[in-house]
């Protein structure tokens, strides 16, 4: 008897902690979950893109020598500014002042011979009009004269080029700018063609960057149908994190896309005001677009089933709903819808892991405006 009562007992209990569970488990599919709604409205953005930028001198120019010598002397230091005109390098001129000095004895030396044939051809007219010798001997003096005045011309052809050659021993500034490394040193010896140093003009600089076909067109957009945004200004950020104080404007755009990255290169134009800016340095170039009406979607609202964007619409009865939306594009923490959602749906912007379709929830409303606060 025993035995049997204590069967049962042990049935009861099982029987108890079944129906416990199951209570938990029923209370639990029925408890309304509490999570933040937000309404979609829509309004103009300001969308921000950021680009690596190669930053060059507006003139960068190498200094190269035009003769053959032995490096004389140096005149400036690395990275100090020059002026347009400044002597930079002396090269070891002896050859070329001999070279010079011959030409202009050349050149005496076929004056006095035209001069001597001038006298020849006076000499020899005389004596054809007195009819002692024939007209053909004062032809041959006047091709004479006539080849001495080309020999003139060809000797100071020579000296124009040996004082040219000359002038090339000394290598100045072809503009205002800053002097790069110089690579060699007094004494060495220097061929036609060999790298001096290199002259950058950074007052102003170019900033050159890389935008995508969608961004571009996003772009142009903006500007054709917003006739009242004509600012083409840019923001750029150094390096090391920091804002450039003055702001860059877009000059112009390349004629065509690069067919390996689908991308087009932009060029802006900085002012260089401090000379913080180098040639050769990098940053990032912030690019800003205003959309108009834009509807926008958090992104913690958003998952993704089969490569299909989803939200949780929420319907008057506080039914949670799947729908599917394309984003037209993406910015911080947030999509513009390029269609399938519209201004004035509720959807939950937050806790969607545990949500699923045709649940009710319990709404926190949550504005947008206090959403996009929150952008950093």
């Amino acid at each position: 008897m025993k035995k049997i009562t204590s069967v049962w007992l042990s049935a009861m209990s099982i029987w108890l902690i079944a129906c416990t569970a199951k209570s938990q488990v029923e209370n639990t599919d029925t408890e309304e979950l509490s999570l933040p709604v937000t309404r979609l409205v829509a309004k103009d953005t300001v969308l921000h893109h950021g680009y690596v930028t190669d930053i060059q001198a507006i003139r960068n120019v190498e200094i190269r020598a035009r003769i053959t010598g032995f490096l004389e002397k140096v005149y400036v230091d690395e990275g100090k500014e020059v002026k347009k005109g400044q002597l930079l390098f002396g090269i070891n001129d002896e050859e070329y002042q001999a070279e010079l000095a011959r030409a202009k004895a050349n050149l005496t030396s076929a004056i006095a011979d035209a001069k001597a044939a001038e006298l020849e051809v006076d000499k020899v007219r005389l004596l054809v009009d007195k009819k002692v010798i024939s007209a053909t001997e004062l032809e041959v003096a006047l091709a004479k004269l006539k080849a001495a005045h080309a020999d003139i011309d060809a000797v100071r052809s020579s000296l124009s080029n040996a004082s040219i050659r000359l002038s090339y021993t000394h290598i100045r500034a072809p503009f205002d700018g800053v002097i790069d490394r110089i690579p060699l040193k007094v004494g060495s010896l220097i061929d036609k063609g060999t790298l001096m140093t290199t002259v950058s003009d950074v007052k102003e600089v170019y900033a050159y960057f890389n935008v995508s076909e969608n961004e571009y067109l996003e772009f142009v957009n903006t500007r054709r149908l917003n006739p009242t945004i004509r600012n083409n200004t840019v923001n750029l950020i150094l390096a090391n994190g920091s804002d450039y104080p003055y702001e860059g404007k877009i000059e112009t755009v390349e004629g065509e896309f690069r067919e390996s990255t689908g991308s087009i290169a932009f060029r802006a134009r900085f002012s260089n005001a401090d000379n913080i800016l180098k040639h050769g340095a990098t940053g990032r170039i912030r690019l800003s677009n205003q959309l108009k009406d834009a509807l926008i979607v958090p992104q913690k609202a958003v998952f993704e089933i089969q490569d299909q964007n989803y939200v949780f619409v929420v319907d008057s009865t506080n039914k949670v709903k799947m729908k599917n939306f394309t984003p037209k594009t993406r910015f911080s923490y947030f999509y513009i819808v390029g269609a399938g959602l519209q201004p004035g749906e509720r959807i939950v912007c937050e806790g969607i892991q545990n949500l699923r379709d045709g649940m009710t929830i319990r709404p926190q409303i949550v504005s947008m405006d206090s959403l996009l606060a929150k952008v950093p």
